[in-house]
């Protein structure tokens, strides 16, 4: 029969714990050989709204896609919350909110050209990499991103027609006799 140790509790617990010690999101547990099981509960931050900073996260999602003009009283609360904790997300939102203001003000093309000079250098400066691609990609199709500016038509239409083409074309497998094809269309869409 193995003798042990005449030792007091904590001693026992104190060396155990590194064994023992388990670590997950909302709780702590130290567990040890032959003592009561404790549960610690690490302090929630909870914020002046009621909502702990995962609830915060995830409520604020749909307020980020709006103006602030759309937002609730609730929402501008929770607003300013997000945005004293997180200030990068606040600029985010600044610079989405921008480019958004720019399409949906009835601007001419020349003051529209003025008006994203200045969000692209707003981008250079905030240094946000999604912004940047962004940016690059409205460089590149520069021409025909301010036609919109011009009589404020888009080509969704035309992409619309050519979804429901393409839906067609893949509900009949395909096509052989491509005559017969623009007669069907001509007759279901025309």
């Amino acid at each position: 029969m193995k003798k042990i140790p005449n030792r007091k509790p904590n001693e026992f617990l104190h060396k155990s714990m590194g064994k023992y010690k388990r670590f997950t999101h909302f709780n702590i547990k130290i567990i040890s050989c032959g003592i009561k099981e404790k549960k610690l509960k690490p302090e929630i931050e909870i914020f002046e709204n009621g909502d702990t900073r995962k609830q915060l996260l995830a409520r604020s999602r749909y307020l980020l896609y709006k103006t602030r003009e759309k937002w609730t009283a609730s929402q501008k609360q929770r607003a300013k919350i997000l945005f004293s904790e997180y200030t990068d997300m606040e600029k985010a939102y600044n610079l989405a909110d921008g480019l958004r203001k720019i399409y949906n003000q009835k601007i001419q093309k020349s003051v529209a050209m003025l008006k994203l000079a200045h969000w692209f250098k707003e981008v250079e400066e905030s240094g946000f990499k999604a912004f940047s691609v962004l940016m690059k990609t409205i460089m590149h199709h520069y021409s025909d991103i301010l036609n919109y500016f011009d009589q404020r038509s888009t080509n969704a239409s035309a992409e619309s027609f050519n979804a429901k083409i393409k839906n067609f074309r893949l509900q009949l497998r395909g096509v052989r006799d491509k005559s017969f094809f623009l007669f069907r269309l001509s007759k279901l869409f025309a």
